[in-house]
């Protein structure tokens, strides 16, 4: 009997979590059109803008977890359950917000109502099983091994820093010292928990991204740490299109590829760190001080240092040989 070859023996493309994409893709279409005929605004920002940036994110985030799960061969079906499930909660997840702009109303930490309660907790509740279904996810890809070391780490380590940057949304939920004191006085509190950190959620803020600028905003380590699960990756695959470009340079060595995926990750992982604890000291992005200044400026050389010597030096190993 003629035996199968190894492309054979993947998943095919989990058409669900295409499905899921596509119907992002038309939230994406519908909240652009409500950016530019609805005028109304929620917590300081136009209502659809949080569907639009819902959309576009869930949409990545679908189409490449169905791509990543073609490259599976062991345990595909746990795989395509699990990405199922992913695509049902993120689908619940997003009609909440869109209840909520078709009522005027912030989705995110309203406690205004107890259906406003009641629908933020259920949306709790939705993101922690959607973070253990991509946790399942993550761990059935990450036993996978590429014939590309660089992008089995690549994959592994974008999967773990994606994980990590959705664990940074609870950080939100917790309420701010004037939602507290007001709790502990038993006075109305509108809600409980805030994006931004020493600056209120409707105060100044960037035009496209909403993420604050008179104070830290969490947003922003939340959204790099989820996209590392697109950014890494993709570096993989330039690392080797410019290996097939330009054989005879040092992107043609396995070894050197895996390392620059390395350097990147650690990279990635500090950035991610910095930013979060310069949202934490509730400065915003756009302002930070002479601290955060010399944190980036002394991880830029770092990660510069690393990329020079991996690329400068020559490993005594075989191109063939580095460890997966």
């Amino acid at each position: 009997m003629t035996a199968m070859p190894p492309s054979a023996l993947r998943p095919r493309w989990h058409r669900p979590l295409l499905a899921l994409s596509a119907f992002m893709i038309a939230v994406v279409a519908v909240s652009a059109v409500g950016l530019l005929v609805d005028d109304r605004m929620i917590t300081g920002s136009p209502a659809w803008l949080k569907p639009f940036k819902f959309g576009v994110s869930f949409a990545l985030f679908g189409a490449t977890l169905a791509w990543m799960l073609t490259l599976t061969r062991r345990a595909p079906r746990t795989g395509w359950w699990a990405g199922t499930v992913v695509v049902v909660v993120s689908i619940a997840e997003m009609a909440a917000v869109l209840t909520q702009v078709v009522r005027g109303k912030a989705s995110h930490f309203n406690a205004e109502t107890e259906f406003d309660v009641a629908l933020f907790g259920i949306m709790g509740l939705m993101i922690v099983v959607l973070w253990g279904a991509t946790f399942v996810v993550s761990v059935v890809v990450s036993l996978q091994r590429q014939e590309e070391r660089a992008t089995t780490w690549a994959i592994r380590f974008g999967l773990g820093l994606s994980l990590v940057g959705m664990l940074l949304a609870f950080l939100m939920t917790q309420p701010t010292a004037d939602q507290l004191t007001d709790l502990n006085a038993d006075r109305p509190v509108p809600a409980i928990g805030a994006h931004a950190v020493g600056a209120p959620d409707d105060g100044p803020s960037m035009t496209v991204t909403g993420w604050a600028t008179t104070g830290g905003d969490l947003r922003i380590p939340h959204f790099v740490g989820i996209h590392a699960l697109q950014a890494l990756p993709l570096l993989s695959l330039l690392l080797v299109l410019l290996a097939s470009r330009y054989p005879t340079s040092r992107f043609a060595s396995p070894t050197v590829r895996l390392r620059l995926v390395f350097v990147a990750s650690a990279g990635y992982a500090c950035v991610l760190a910095l930013l979060t604890w310069q949202a934490l000291r509730g400065q915003p992005l756009v302002h930070p001080d002479l601290t955060t200044l010399a944190a980036a400026a002394a991880l830029g050389v770092l990660v510069t240092s690393a990329t020079g010597v991996v690329l400068g030096a020559r490993s005594g190993e075989p191109v063939d040989s580095a460890t997966r």
